[in-house]
């Protein structure tokens, strides 16, 4: 990978990280201000405050994820992230959580040279299982 792949690909793990170490505003500080994600397959989210939440809540469960690769595509500020991943966890009640997908990230590269994401889709795969 090249320097600014590997760049793309911090932002990602640094989102990641801080997921699982439910740091809210770290997760926040790796989108840009506007960004859409998408929790759920067709349903977007795109207010800061309710995507705060979502983070929030879903950090609760104290989720654990794995990447089985990742491949970074950059054409000049614009970068796509695309990672198969898996994702283990547990309810409120015990139960056993695991999930995986295909994510499908966007990210801009910031004028001071960082990058963040606009467009974060977890569930990349959800056409093809459709």
């Amino acid at each position: 990978m090249t320097v600014e792949q590997q760049n793309v690909l911090s932002t990602i793990k640094k989102m990641t990280k801080a997921f699982e170490n439910k740091d809210i505003e770290k997760v926040m500080s790796c989108y840009e201000p506007n960004a859409t994600v998408v929790f759920e397959p067709e349903s977007p989210v795109s207010n800061h405050a309710v995507l705060k939440e979502m983070f929030s809540g879903m950090s609760m469960a104290n989720p654990v994820f794995t990447y089985s690769g990742h491949e970074v595509f950059i054409s000049d500020d614009i970068a796509t992230h695309i990672a198969p991943w898996e994702m283990t966890a547990k309810a409120p009640d015990g139960t056993e959580i695991k999930q995986s997908g295909l994510s499908v990230a966007v990210l801009r590269k910031q004028e001071s040279g960082t990058w963040l994401m606009v467009i974060d889709n977890p569930h990349g795969q959800f056409l093809m299982n459709k």
